[in-house]
């Protein structure tokens, strides 16, 4: 998993995690063994490096 951080104009951060996504084998495996990933989380926004609300 990996964080992209974007700044924005107004001084905050957008925060994406993401999920990389599988290769072809690894897709076979996990639709082999009947399992699916889970879906990306919601991005999050900071300011002056906190959560915001």
């Amino acid at each position: 998993m990996i964080d992209v951080h974007l700044p924005t104009d107004d001084g905050r951060t957008v925060i994406l995690p993401r999920y990389t996504q599988p290769e072809a084998d690894h897709r076979m495996l996990l639709h082999g063994l009947n399992l699916e990933l889970p879906a990306q989380p919601k991005p999050r926004i900071t300011a002056a490096g906190k959560l915001a609300d």
